[in-house]
């Protein structure tokens, strides 16, 4: 990654806190829009730990697990997350905000990353872009004709992914906690 990145790329998480905060305080959840956030949420992170295991920041073109099916896993799975998390909130105009904040926000973090990795790997990344679109998945994986790498708990671990799920706890407990205490 360039050093520094775009102001975008260095606020991207500090935003993501200030704009659950901001979800969290509108947010009318009822026992029903939890049920059904929830497991959306729950599979957004997962996603996002698949993801993080097959990830060598800047030393290897990630093309295996998730990155077979879709360039951007992580930012995938945060987006389903936070679709999860928009819909337990209960209220529609919420959606309509998170939409597009995560599009103002990571579109542009997308497109200077694929840059980024075009300048590092060259022909191999033109290939996979090519290939692998760069948000939505697609349903056959990507195979790039070399020997790839399985899912390594080192790597969730090193790049700390468990502060996801840790994040998405407290968030949740915050929204079950306002349904059935705060009515």
């Amino acid at each position: 990654m360039r050093r520094g990145g775009t102001w975008i790329q260095r606020w991207r998480v500090p935003l993501g806190f200030l704009c659950a905060a901001l979800f969290i305080l509108f947010a009318r959840p009822r026992p029903a829009t939890l049920a059904i956030g929830a497991p959306i949420s729950i599979l957004g992170l997962l996603l996002r730990g698949w993801a993080s295991g097959h990830l060598r920041k800047n030393d290897a073109l990630a093309t295996t697990g998730p990155y077979a099916h879709t360039r951007n896993p992580l930012y995938l799975g945060s987006f389903i997350m936070g679709l999860g998390f928009t819909i337990a909130s209960g209220k529609w105009w919420l959606g309509v905000l998170f939409v597009a904040l995560f599009l103002g926000i990571y579109l542009p973090v997308m497109r200077v990353e694929s840059a980024t990795l075009a300048e590092l790997f060259g022909e191999s990344f033109q290939a996979y872009a090519a290939a692998v679109p760069l948000f939505s998945p697609r349903v056959t994986p990507y195979r790039s004709g070399q020997a790839g790498r399985g899912f390594d708990q080192n790597l969730y671990l090193r790049y700390r992914e468990y502060r996801a799920a840790l994040g998405l706890l407290i968030a949740w407990g915050l929204l079950v906690f306002k349904a059935y205490y705060l009515k």
